[in-house]
């Protein structure tokens, strides 16, 4: 099932099931009924249950890891905690997506890439984790007892609000919202604007593919809009499933601080209307960007944009179509560094600045569309289509450029 489907998919039923526990839990933590282990308990067990019901027999390849990360943890001395945890999951993760795609899997059953998906977001959780422990943001108290010490960690790697989607909450505000008690306010306002506005957003989509799906191919320049619309219909599903993810964390009571989620109206705003890649690339998925750049970027002394792309790239399951586009995404970024710096000095007068920025605006739509299509692409054949087709113009339009000026400054 490629990514596109699993974005419809998972919306209904588990996300929407998991709302009224939500509630529930929200509701019980406020009124101090439950007792901070059996706020851990209720998390984890809605995250275990979650997972039996939307993975079934694949949830074992969620546990495991989760359970090894959480041993590590507790068995390794904080110096090292960041590199085996790292090591296990990306191991492990990399094993289930190889593993998988060679099956002769059921083009219907959605259980194996819900189970890749869910494993994803553990390792965004675990290695953020493991950081924070190695930098000492979060000491491990080693007077407790090693129930007391497992079950936080256990149920921030599991808990349901968080088991299918985003955005990355830190282990220190996790537990923070489990352990607070009194004058919480109320989530359903805010959850019930973000649920109308994954309606809206669910209203656009369904117009766009009933247009989409009158139209017989394309061919030539013809292709360049036809390209666009697909990838604004991956861009759409995005959306929404990021809208719905954060409404599941604000019924909960794990709603992410201002500005720390993955979507938000001025989010959505900035990604539709910035003529700068390196912007959208920032705003896309913020919080994974967050954790991509803590982790790779901040941390690799050569070619940092280049290895933040690439490990992407192998976080995403390194399917060709997932290599070419991120690695296409790098160089793009990289160019756009140059570009704007190079066109901007020279956009002098008002009608040259609108211009320049409108021109490079459409630039941007055709290349993130370019890129997000690819990253799409399964099969290496499709992948050769794009690539020979007039799609490729501008990408490698911007790669020529970046030849003609690596000497230039970059604005980052």
């Amino acid at each position: 099932m490629r990514w596109a489907d699993l974005l419809v998919f998972l919306p209904a039923p588990y996300r929407l099931v998991a709302f009224p526990f939500a509630a529930l839990f929200h509701h019980l933590r406020a009124s101090g009924r439950l007792s901070l282990t059996a706020r851990y308990i209720f998390l984890l067990a809605g995250g275990c249950l979650l997972a039996g019901t939307a993975m079934g027999s694949y949830a074992v390849l969620l546990l495991i890891p989760a359970a090894g990360s959480v041993l590590i943890l507790l068995s390794v001395s904080p110096t090292r905690a960041h590199t085996w945890v790292f090591a296990l999951q990306m191991s492990w993760q990399t094993l289930c997506h190889l593993g998988l795609s060679s099956q002769e899997l059921d083009p219907q059953d959605a259980r194996p890439a819900i189970a890749l998906s869910a494993i994803m977001l553990l390792t965004q959780k675990a290695t953020s984790l493991a950081l924070d422990i190695h930098e000492g943001v979060v000491p491990l108290q080693l007077g407790q007892g090693l129930l007391q010490r497992a079950l936080p960690l256990c149920s921030y790697l599991l808990f349901f609000p968080a088991l299918l989607g985003g955005p990355l909450c830190s282990f220190s505000r996790f537990r923070a919202q489990a352990e607070s008690s009194w004058a919480l306010p109320c989530p359903l306002r805010a959850a019930g604007q973000r649920c109308l506005g994954a309606l809206a957003l669910q209203g656009l989509r369904a117009g766009l593919a009933g247009g989409l799906a009158g139209r017989q191919g394309c061919a030539g320049l013809g292709c360049l809009p036809h390209v666009w619309a697909r990838a604004l219909l991956l861009r759409l599903a995005y959306y929404q499933h990021w809208v719905l993810d954060e409404a599941l964390l604000e019924v909960a009571g794990f709603g992410p601080e201002a500005g720390q989620g993955d979507l938000s109206v001025r989010n959505l705003w900035t990604l539709e209307t910035t003529h700068r890649l390196a912007v959208f690339a920032r705003t896309w998925n913020k919080s994974t960007s967050r954790w991509l750049r803590r982790l790779v970027f901040q941390r690799c002394s050569a070619q940092p944009l280049l290895a933040t792309f690439a490990f992407s790239a192998w976080w995403h399951g390194l399917r060709p179509g997932q290599i070419f586009g991120f690695l296409c995404w790098a160089v793009m970024v990289e160019a756009d560094y140059r570009i704007h710096p190079f066109l901007s000095a020279r956009a002098t007068s008002q009608g040259v600045k609108l211009l320049y920025r409108g021109t490079t605006w459409v630039f941007t739509q055709l290349i993130i569309a370019y890129i997000l299509v690819a990253v799409e692409t399964e099969s290496f054949s499709m992948l050769c289509l794009l690539w020979t087709s007039c799609n490729s113009i501008l990408p490698l339009s911007y790669s020529f450029a970046l030849l003609l000026l690596a000497k230039k400054p970059k604005q980052n």
